[in-house]
């Protein structure tokens, strides 16, 4: 049995207030899919962009594969995301009235395919950031009374 791949972006929601999420596939090449499998990859730095109507994700580290020879792939090349027409058309909206997309979670589902989940989202200040760390104090010393 596999370990399952489950690689987070933790700073998306103390950064960014989440709105709608959505499911998109990644198009990638043979040995990127390998790394990622083996879970080395980082989502940290990437966010989503669109490019002549299409959306692509730039800043996903995903590190060459060892056991490939000369055919590996890029580290950092953009990749383009894979959504239905109906999502893209509401995601370009979204994003033209100031929401930033943001990737959350890079997992491989139940058919073996590489799946990428983002938010549109809204920064926040930081004195939401503040009151985040806030309730995150509040809720830790409360399960640490119940023990």
């Amino acid at each position: 049995m596999e370990k399952e791949l489950n690689i987070k972006n933790r700073k998306a929601s103390f950064e960014y207030t989440l709105l709608d999420r959505y499911v998109a596939g990644i198009q990638l090449k043979g040995t990127e899919i390998k790394s990622i499998r083996e879970g080395k990859a980082a989502i940290g730095d990437a966010f989503c962009f669109f490019e002549k109507g299409e959306l692509f994700v730039k800043g996903l580290h995903v590190t060459e594969y060892g056991k490939a020879s000369f055919y590996n792939h890029a580290p950092l090349r953009d990749r383009k995301l894979l959504l239905q027409k109906k999502e893209l058309r509401r995601i370009t909206n979204a994003f033209g009235e100031g929401m930033a997309i943001v990737p959350l979670k890079l997992f491989i589902n139940e058919g073996g395919w590489a799946k990428l989940e983002i938010a549109l989202a809204k920064g926040k200040k930081q004195y939401d950031k503040r009151e985040t760390i806030k309730k995150r104090e509040l809720q830790r010393n409360l399960g640490r009374k119940i023990k």
